[in-house]
């Protein structure tokens, strides 16, 4: 579509990038575009900042107007938009091209991508696949769901580079029929996991297999077959299925975890249908870091472990956080209900933790689920991740852990899961002050 003097409606500002980009750089392919959102200006202050001296033509904050959506020529719909919103209805009818950024960038990307997907564990396997791709000489932009549009960035991707796109199920429930698909896909599992916003696990499975059934003859798709989901959806490859690296072979890591190994096998497979040698796969894993709020160890205090695992919203990456520490586990855990079973989170919570304290809405749900299992675990249901963390703060001795890893979404006490990580590292700072009420004078040991 050629979009000088076509009316663009950016539906969805949002604070993570996808809206700002996807605003700016229609504007700059001589669109006439109205950024609309149901938030008002005070909780979109930063996204707008950014869109400072960007020529839109008209902001609609607060609430959006049918006439915007009837009168577009094209609707960029932010992912977390559900599936029959009538708004995009009315622009469906009314002739409207729908799109998303994502799908924009696809369309226009010069280079290859590797678009990840998975219930958990995709946002470590896709920054792990970049930095194989960097230790193996080649350019790699990584991007998507991870936190980071590419958009504005098509200008200087060139087709000799990599892209490694992080992709939501949301993100491919948006994508067009005819949106080009990943040259290489993987596939890092798939558990129940944001049913309310799906509707129901069928819908949710063909979102994520969407990855799979878009792709030609000539791609590359890389599954966990270890995940008893995924390992069924072999018949979907439409190109060749990539064969993965035995985890004996993979290099020591520097983050802990099977879970972690497993996110990089995938890595090394994706990256090995990319082209690398088998060297540089061990290289760039061996260099990985890993990325903040996932199983990062961040501080110790008088004698305790601190991990801030805020990235957890699925009680299989719980499970898998609990399983990869060593020391004895003090679990908070907890926050908005999706509409998942969370048998899961429970039973990891009483097999592994020392002791658990369940948070916001979901609280009280987990609570009697781990008291079912084992009566005698010590556990409770607090309001607020700070009465959790001075719940087991009071109980926990040296040498062991204190780890968030909520395995549920944020949405019910902070705009996402940065902010729960950012305030519970804050908490933790608090605790590390010799004249913090939350321990002892002279408590402080260190913050890493």
């Amino acid at each position: 579509m050629e979009l000088q003097g076509k009316r663009a409606t950016v539906m969805g500002l949002g604070r993570f990038g996808g809206g700002v980009a996807a605003a700016r750089w229609l504007a700059g392919q001589g669109a006439l575009v109205t950024v609309t959102d149901l938030a008002g200006e005070s909780e979109l202050a930063g996204s707008l900042a950014a869109l400072e001296g960007v020529p839109i033509e008209r902001f609609r904050l607060g609430g959006h107007h049918e006439d915007d959506f009837r009168r577009a020529d094209l609707v960029v719909v932010n992912p977390a938009v559900r599936p029959g919103n009538s708004l995009v209805e009315i622009a469906r009818q009314a002739g409207a091209r729908l799109a998303s950024e994502l799908e924009l960038f696809l369309e226009r990307c010069p280079a290859p991508v590797v678009g990840v997907t998975g219930s958990s564990g995709k946002s470590t396997t896709a920054a792990m696949t970049a930095a194989v791709l960097r230790a193996d000489g080649r350019r790699a932009w990584l991007g998507g769901n991870i936190g980071r549009s590419l958009l504005g960035h098509l200008g200087e991707i060139s087709p000799d580079d990599w892209v490694v796109l992080e992709m939501s199920s949301f993100q491919l429930y948006w994508l067009g029929p005819r949106a080009p698909m990943p040259r290489v896909a993987v596939v890092t599992g798939c558990t129940e996991n944001h049913l309310d916003w799906h509707g129901d696990w069928a819908s949710y499975v063909a979102a994520k297999q969407r990855i799979l059934t878009g792709q030609g003859s000539g791609d590359v798709a890389v599954l966990n077959t270890r995940d008893p989901e995924v390992a069924t959806w072999t018949g979907l490859v439409r190109g060749r299925q990539q064969a993965l690296p035995d985890l004996e072979s993979l290099p020591a890591l520097r983050v802990p975890g099977k879970h972690n190994r497993v996110d990089a096998g995938l890595a090394a497979g994706a990256a090995l249908a990319a082209g690398c040698g088998e060297a540089s796969a061990g290289r760039g894993l061996e260099e990985f870091r890993g990325l903040p709020m996932r199983l990062e160890w961040f501080a110790v205090v008088e004698g305790r472990r601190f991990y801030n695992d805020s990235t957890s919203t699925t009680p299989e990456s719980t499970a898998a956080a609990l399983e990869a520490i060593d020391e004895p586990v003090w679990l908070l855990a907890g926050g908005r209900d999706k509409g998942c079973a969370m048998d899961r989170l429970a039973v990891a919570a009483a097999e592994m933790a020392r002791g658990a304290a369940f948070f916001g809405e979901t609280a009280e749900r987990l609570r009697a689920g781990v008291a079912g299992l084992k009566p005698r675990l010590p556990c409770v249901a607090v309001e607020t991740l700070a009465d959790a963390l001075r719940w087991c703060w009071r109980r926990s001795k040296p040498d062991e852990a204190i780890l968030l890893s909520p395995g549920c979404s944020s949405g019910d006490q902070f705009l996402n899961f940065r902010e729960r990580g950012e305030h519970f590292a804050e908490l933790v700072r608090a605790m590390a002050d010799p004249l913090s009420r939350y321990g002892k004078k002279g408590g402080r040991e260190s913050l890493c």
